[in-house]
């Protein structure tokens, strides 16, 4: 039997604890009525999500591992199953809003079951097998940070659509003016750089397969791209001149009638957005968010300037050392000016996932892992694009400098912004 002595075992079970009670306190704001709504296929329901991050606990750990363990539930794996094949069949993704029930206090229960075995399990275990099973837990445990991220930019578009435009929580503090920080580019030498994830701890099988790559000298944007200076884009006619587009994008435009970020409105002639706080005036010196990669590449054409590659945002980060950034721990939920009196390199962890001109590959000597869980990442490996950094909805413990995020280019409901590279 597990006495949980050894430190490594206790500290994933309290580990598991805080992330589970985090996602319950994510939530907590919400009527439960906010919580089966899905405006959009990308949006889920906040009610799915806590649901289906206890069925990957349930159905990777729970049932496989624990002596007796039954199922809360026969039917919920049915209803709570994402996109593993290898697992059985599933609600289909544009369908989660057709969950009025279970309800949601049963979703609560259902966490709650899971939990309560899970902690019998770290008691009743053999010490060995719980240490076989740390890999899985800690994979369970960062894909619930996941989906962490994705209820709060999930939580963001539901409130969003609706009339009252109501905000999710009021400003942990008054908002303070802010100050243009001057753009400077900043040099990073060129040379064979390693990339991907090396020494101790967690990493997704995407950031595995060490291998070096050849970077020429470039430079970099000592900071995120501004509202005010996509605004600049915009009145300028960004958004109808078809030479700053690749084509797939000019004709999202054009079919979505797209003339600024997702959650800009004009009130009064002014520009506002749409934020967790609820609506507020753009403030010109917050880094521009909420762009789908088609936006971020145009402006970019616009302004002389590209996209970096993913390797070259690994090689900066190298050469820079990693800051402070804003996370979702700061409870800010928003993007945060960069500070003028600071020199060198900033808002590269935290504030907004940067798109990168680098398409969502596996790196060499890829391998899948065996069984449903090698379903995780590498079958999405096609027709999508990197995103480098982490946002204000990332916890920070989440983070780190081969993380690789992906998504398809036309996206715009997640915290994604800009970061510029010379020529």
């Amino acid at each position: 039997m597990s006495t949980l002595t050894t430190p490594r075992t206790h500290q994933t079970l309290t580990r598991y604890q805080d992330i589970r009670r985090r996602t319950e306190t994510i939530c907590a704001p919400l009527e439960p009525e906010d919580t089966v709504v899905q405006p959009i296929v990308d949006v889920s329901p906040p009610k799915w999500h806590m649901a289906h991050t206890s069925w990957f606990f349930e159905t990777f750990i729970l049932s496989p591992h624990l002596p007796g363990y039954q199922a809360f539930h026969p039917r919920y794996s049915f209803l709570f199953n994402s996109y593993y094949n290898s697992v059985g069949s599933r609600v289909q993704r544009d369908q989660r809003s057709t969950l009025t029930r279970p309800p949601l206090r049963d979703i609560y229960t259902y966490r709650q079951h899971v939990d309560a075995h899970m902690e019998q399990l770290f008691q009743q275990l053999p010490e060995q097998e719980l240490t076989e099973l740390l890999p899985v837990l800690e994979l369970g445990l960062q894909h619930e940070q996941q989906h962490q991220e994705l209820l709060i930019t999930d939580i963001k578009y539901i409130l969003s659509t609706n009339p009252l435009l109501p905000a999710f929580k009021p400003r942990p503090a008054p908002k303070q003016a802010t100050e243009k920080t001057a753009a400077r580019f900043l040099e990073v030498p060129g040379g064979t750089y390693k990339i991907g994830f090396t020494g101790e701890g967690f990493c997704f099988d995407n950031e595995l397969g060490v291998h070096e790559v050849l970077v020429e000298d470039f430079e970099i944007m000592n900071r995120l791209v501004t509202n005010g200076e996509y605004l600049e884009f915009m009145q300028d006619g960004g958004y109808s001149d078809f030479r700053h587009w690749l084509d797939e994008g000019f004709a999202l435009v054009k079919n979505d009638h797209l003339e600024a970020p997702l959650y800009w409105v004009k009130q009064d002639n002014t520009w506002h957005r749409f934020t967790m706080h609820g609506l507020e005036e753009v403030d010109m010196n917050e880094p521009v968010c909420h762009l789908s990669f088609y936006e971020a590449d145009a402006y970019a054409n616009w302004a002389g300037k590209r996209l970096l590659t993913e390797f070259e945002w690994e090689a900066a980060a190298q050469v820079y050392p990693p800051q402070s950034g804003n996370f979702v721990e700061s409870e800010l939920l928003e993007p945060t000016a960069a500070d003028p009196a600071a020199t060198g390199m900033q808002q590269l962890y935290g504030n907004l996932w940067e798109w990168t001109y680098s398409a969502y590959h596996p790196y060499p000597g890829f391998t899948k892992a065996p069984g449903a869980i090698g379903e995780y990442n590498g079958k999405f490996m096609l027709n999508q694009m990197v995103l480098r950094g982490g946002s204000c909805a990332t916890p920070e413990s989440h983070i780190r400098t081969t993380y690789r995020n992906f998504f398809h280019p036309d996206k715009r409901w997640q915290y994604n912004g800009i970061r510029l590279a010379n020529k």
